[in-house]
């Protein structure tokens, strides 16, 4: 029979843990003396006395080792969890919110996707602004820990031959997850601190280099202005740069480089890739500018790389509209979306290592194809790459594309235009941030969407950053038949 309770034990610690982390902001509005800190005392109390009755509750079934069936519940559970709670602070706090724009809002950052309700960002206490940076910095640490050691477990979307690299986890799921998550958080705090040094030495303020440090190394996006990172200019989108393309490339070779492997990172055919298609992007979009406006050089360059940069890795920052800079520009911001970063890292979308499968696939066809007899296997990274893998990665693909345009249907029945449709189901499924079109573009906010178009995208969003799968597979009959 399935016993729900270990899963329940977990999720109400996590949900702990996230009402003692709505203090930090309750001591900057104190400290800003905007009385908005009681917000965050009720929130916390509410958040604690809830997580800590439901971890009390299911103490005595805890266990060491988690079926299959538990760990995919509670992979789902957490992303559902937090962000119900997470959203309290913006429904009490001067964001005068409704609950469907603050769990939109919540779920946005937890899942790092970057997407915002909220206008006037400018004016609203630090206090909600930290929140804001927090809930994504918190996500971005938490999907590191479920891309290197549940999603391997459970065979997502290919991410099984990842799971050596990520330690065997298989019957160990808890143990394995606080030792991964050990070595990770060291790695991920000293990015953070670094880039939030940086920051500081831009002429950005302390508040602000901390906030947006934690929305870079997460790859979330979320900024303290309505102009998002248009604020700042120059060195600052360099620095911004340089840290989301370090949080878009797998963790785990951090960790190896650190235990003395100092090869380990660009060893890796993924990151090489990543790298390489960053380099040719920005290069077709700084001569692509230079040829239209004409933009100065380094304008030409600082701007293609900060942007083509965001939209790659999901973070969202936006520095420019850049809805303005023609049809091609715009046509290729839409597709880079759908690259993503490096698996086992904060960044989202399809993830840049099942293409290289998919493109591997395709070449073995083609070469059965002129040699029918022929025994061709397809290879990832020197080794051979096994069918399941490849039959995890194909049924990815097709889930990908069939949610999308399924999403995108329903977005376009509830009243929203081709464009904004397509490309909002796209931001949320990719975990990408702002959409296409002057509603939900790079200058706009979701605010205008119909709460029915907000529920769904926030479901989006979960489906997205969970890889699809592991979410699908709460709705089949035999999952719950076990």
């Amino acid at each position: 029979m399935f016993d729900i309770r270990p899963v329940a034990y977990v999720i109400g610690l996590l949900v702990t843990a996230l009402g003692v982390c709505m203090l930090l902001p309750m001591l900057v509005d104190l400290a800003e003396g905007r009385g908005e800190w009681h917000v965050f005392l009720e929130s916390s109390l509410l958040t604690i006395l809830t997580g800590g009755m439901i971890a009390l509750a299911c103490a005595n079934r805890v266990q060491e080792g988690l079926s299959i069936q538990q760990t995919f519940l509670l992979t789902t559970g957490v992303w559902v969890a937090l962000p119900v709670f997470g959203a309290l602070p913006f429904v009490l706090g001067e964001t005068d919110a409704s609950y469907t724009d603050a769990f939109f809002e919540a779920m946005s950052g937890m899942t790092t996707t970057g997407s915002t309700v909220f206008s006037g960002l400018d004016t609203l206490p630090k206090g909600l602004l930290l929140w804001r940076g927090l809930l994504q910095w918190l996500g971005g640490v938490g999907i590191i820990v479920v891309a290197m050691v549940f999603l391997p477990e459970l065979k997502v979307g290919g991410m099984q031959i990842f799971r050596s690299e990520a330690f065997e986890t298989m019957g160990k799921i808890l143990p394995r997850a606080t030792q991964i998550s050990s070595s990770i958080s060291t790695i991920y705090i000293s990015l953070t601190l670094a880039c939030t040094v940086c920051y500081i030495f831009t002429g950005m303020g302390a508040f602000d280099a901390t906030v947006h440090a934690m929305t870079t190394v997460s790859t979330g996006g979320f900024a303290n202005y309505d102009a998002s990172f248009g604020a700042f200019s120059g060195s600052a989108e360099y620095v911004a740069s340089v840290f989301m393309v370090l949080a878009a490339l797998p963790f785990v070779r951090y960790v190896q480089m650190l235990n003395g492997s100092q090869t380990a990172l660009f060893r890796d055919s993924q990151v090489r890739a990543f790298l390489g298609t960053i380099f040719f992007l920005v290069g077709v979009t700084a001569v692509t500018l230079m040829w239209i406006f004409p933009h100065h050089p380094e304008q030409a360059f600082r701007e293609g790389l900060f942007n083509i940069t965001s939209i790659i890795s999901g973070t969202g920052y936006a520095s420019v509209d850049y809805m303005a800079w023609g049809p091609f520009l715009i046509a290729l911001f839409f597709f880079i979306g759908l690259i993503g970063g490096c698996a086992g890292s904060t960044a989202c979308s399809v993830k840049i290592f099942r293409y290289q499968l998919l493109f591997a696939s395709i070449k073995v066809q083609l070469r059965r194809i002129r040699s029918p007899n022929g025994v061709f296997v397809p290879r990832y990274d020197g080794r051979p790459v096994g069918h399941d893998v490849l039959s995890s990665v194909m049924s990815f693909f097709v889930f990908f594309v069939v949610s999308l345009g399924l999403l995108s249907v329903v977005l376009g029945m509830m009243g929203l235009d081709f464009i904004t449709s397509v490309s909002a189901a796209a931001t949320a499924l990719g975990n990408i941030g702002p959409g296409l079109g002057d509603q939900i573009g790079p200058a706009g906010n979701f605010a205008g969407l119909s709460d029915g178009a907000k529920w769904v995208l926030s479901f989006a969003m979960l489906l997205g950053r969970l890889e699809l799968l592991a979410v699908y597979a709460l709705f089949t009959v035999r999952f719950w038949r076990g």
